[in-house]
């Protein structure tokens, strides 16, 4: 009996062995401890694998399109991504997370190549390099190692209000698992406008390339306002771009080349066609791999065709032609005798409707000599029945 007891004693015993160290290890790895240096929640791999978005395989892909866009700060709703200018009540922009995020050592930047981007180690950028490049003032924080760069700097120094446009990397794909086709944004490229000493147009300058999945879980904390009649910030900057809604025009689309749409197409006008024909044919795309139902199939039947007379002039909208005859049969008649009226004298036309004015009145004698038929006959018989009275006689 003790025995027993002995041994269900070290059974109980290593079970809470067992679950605390299962606890201590999950305390350690789950908990948000906040940042020092820079006031944000700390974020653990599984909050990393969590707001990550998974790119396909090439074994599940039929189709990709690699578009290239600029999106202008100025335009539609994408202020939302530049106010405000500096940190704070509100959050921060997006030029200030990744800037915040680069200094701690958190994400790595990759060098613009304009269009041959690589995000490898080897294109990897020094963020003290990048920030002497562009004339960002800085200083080491405490604790920084060659290993382990760790930089500091005031907000005014960091050049937000400048960055008036971001370059984006956008991927279509067509997914043979959900027989879809879905856009996502691959990378981003904070853009500089900056004027020189002698003032004139802005010059822009392209710092650096971001992967937008490093930076996903910090865009996740903060919410922006993305309309001015309704001040709630409703949602964060990855809803942002995993919901499309910013608003840029294509530059450039991924080809051997490496030209960008201006190279290819010089005049404004063949330039403006050649991104309104890219955009439509990503937008159809999806809709284009179904066969419509039958009832869709008849509409556009008949839009086309009434499209099609109009185009030719056949019909207006009144139901005319475009000689401004009626379509129906008796207006053309009565149209035909008001241009004999007025062209009877001296005319050819005159003469040749005169003519077939006559042969439709003899038509109509001929008509009532067919219906007294019945009354000839009988004036024959009568004619027949004199006669043999008369030889009789």
């Amino acid at each position: 009996m003790k025995s027993l007891r002995l041994i269900i004693a070290i059974l109980l015993v290593g079970i809470t062995m067992g679950s605390s160290a299962q606890v201590t290890r999950r305390t350690a790895g789950d908990t948000r401890k906040k940042d020092k240096k820079d006031g944000a929640a700390a974020i653990t791999d599984r909050q990393q694998s969590f707001y990550e978005v998974r790119e396909p395989s090439d074994a599940d892909l039929q189709w990709m399109k690699v578009i290239y866009r600029q999106i202008d700060l100025t335009k539609g709703k994408n202020p939302a991504l530049y106010y405000p200018e500096e940190p704070n009540a509100d959050g921060e922009n997006l030029f200030f997370i990744i800037m915040r995020l680069l200094a701690n050592n958190k994400i790595s930047a990759y060098e613009y190549l304009d269009g041959r981007e690589m995000f490898t180690d080897e294109f990897k950028i020094k963020v003290g390099e990048m920030m002497d490049r562009f004339h960002i003032y800085y200083t080491e924080a405490k604790g920084s190692s060659e290993k382990n760069p760790l930089y500091e700097f005031e907000n005014a120094d960091i050049p937000s209000n400048e960055v008036l446009s971001y370059y984006i990397i956008e991927k279509w794909e067509f997914d043979t698992r959900s027989n879809q086709m879905k856009a996502r944004v691959e990378a981003l490229c904070p853009v500089l406008h900056r004027m020189d000493e002698y003032g004139g147009e802005a010059v822009r300058y392209p710092m650096f390339w971001v992967k937008l999945n490093d930076i996903r879980p910090y865009m996740a904390q903060q919410y922006v306002f993305t309309d001015d009649d309704n001040n709630l910030a409703r949602y964060s900057i990855d809803d942002f771009f995993k919901l499309n809604m910013y608003s840029g025009d294509i530059y450039k689309t991924k080809n051997l080349r490496n030209l960008s749409l201006r190279q290819m197409y010089p005049e404004d006008e063949a330039y403006k066609h050649a991104q309104d024909s890219i955009e439509q044919r990503l937008r159809s795309f999806n809709k284009d791999l179904w066969v419509p139902p039958l009832e869709e199939l008849q509409a556009r039947a008949e839009a086309e065709e009434k499209a099609r007379a109009e185009a030719e002039g056949e019909v207006t909208e009144d139901g005319e032609n475009t000689d401004g005859v009626a379509a129906d049969d008796g207006n053309e008649s009565s149209d035909e005798s008001k241009v004999t009226r007025t062209t009877k004298r001296g005319a050819k036309s005159s003469k040749s409707s005169s003519k077939s004015s006559s042969k439709s009145k003899s038509k109509e004698k001929k008509t009532k000599i067919k219906e007294r038929k019945p009354k000839t006959s009988t004036q024959t018989v009568n004619s027949g029945i004199r006669s043999v009275r008369n030889r009789r006689k």
